[in-house]
């Protein structure tokens, strides 16, 4: 079994976490498109594991949530009524702090209210104290809220309406979005004293930019439900730790507290294939993770409904 030198996994991890493309990745590396796309799926799991043990116990003062749309496989029109569940539209809903700017949270799958649901329970898991939270006027947000921090917390609603499109005048801009109309505040629970979306809504422009995965008209699409969530898990995890934020001047990890320091992406590497932490990151957090080759979690730590094999290396 061949195993791809740090060096050169470093060189694809660096690649695909700045929006390149799986077979540009191929070119600029010369490395099989089959080795990166298990190297990517392998660092993305070990990265989904790593979220999980890392963002917890946090202090946060403000929450953004929000939801970025892509499809897998294929988009809603061709979806049979035979496909499963892992095809077709695909939302991941995001928990941004709103001072931090980190992503406290993620959960890919159905805009349902059972997803709205298991994602704020996984939120709540995460964060202490009541924090203040601001989402966009999807309809399962109260509820699944509200069951999930009970009063613990005080909740705002952005809703906006925008201008409907359409026809040829239209054409042209058929891929923006159209002009807001009008912008409405409610309270929902307690009094938030701010109600905004607008750096989760900035944090979606990050992610299609930066996960090419995520970038609209093209065919960088993900074909298979498990990459497509291991994609969105690797950009979280660099996000967190590795990738400077401009208005911070640190990482967002290091923001929240639970690094001293910004990690490489060797050391990102390291983390999620090996489980070995860098010094300085959590004290309350063990130096070395439990590992399994085969893993089994559910979406919302980046874990997969289902399991399927991880062929480790590839061709050099």
């Amino acid at each position: 079994m061949n195993i791809l030198p740090i060096e050169k996994q470093v060189e694809i991890i660096s690649a695909l976490c700045e929006g390149v493309s799986i077979r540009a990745t191929e070119r600029l590396t010369d490395t099989h498109r089959d080795s990166v796309m298990r190297l990517g799926a392998r660092v993305g799991m070990g990265c989904a594991k790593l979220h999980g043990a890392l963002m917890r116990n946090i202090n946060v003062s403000r929450l953004e949530f929000d939801e970025i749309w892509q499809f897998v496989g294929k988009k809603r029109k061709a979806v049979k009524a035979t496909d499963p569940d892992t095809v077709g539209d695909q939302y991941t809903f995001v928990a941004l702090g709103g001072t931090s700017k980190a992503i406290i949270s993620y959960y890919t799958g159905k805009r349902t209210a059972e997803a709205a649901t298991a994602f704020a329970k996984d939120v709540r898991a995460r964060v202490l104290g009541a924090p203040e939270i601001s989402t966009d006027g999807l309809n399962a947000y109260p509820n699944a809220i509200a069951e999930a921090f009970k009063s613990e917390c005080s909740h705002g609603v952005v809703v906006k309406v925008f201008a409907a499109m359409g026809g040829e005048a239209d054409a042209a801009h058929r891929y923006s979005p159209g002009n807001v109309e009008s912008v409405e505040y409610h309270d929902v629970i307690g009094q938030p004293r701010n109600i905004s979306t607008s750096y989760v809504e900035r944090q979606n422009l990050t992610v299609r930019m930066q996960q090419r995965r995520f970038t609209r008209l093209t065919n960088a699409f993900s074909k298979k439900f498990e990459h497509h969530v291991a994609a969105f898990a690797l950009y979280a995890a660099h996000y967190n730790f590795c990738r400077v934020h401009e208005t911070l001047k640190i990482t967002p990890a290091m923001q929240i507290g639970v690094t001293d320091h910004i990690w490489s992406v060797r050391q990102l590497i390291n983390a999620a294939l090996a489980g070995e932490l860098p010094k300085g990151t959590g004290p309350e957090f063990p130096q070395n993770l439990d590992r399994k080759d085969t893993l089994q979690t559910v979406r919302h730590e980046g874990q997969f409904k289902g399991r399927f094999t991880v062929i480790r290396g590839g061709k050099d």
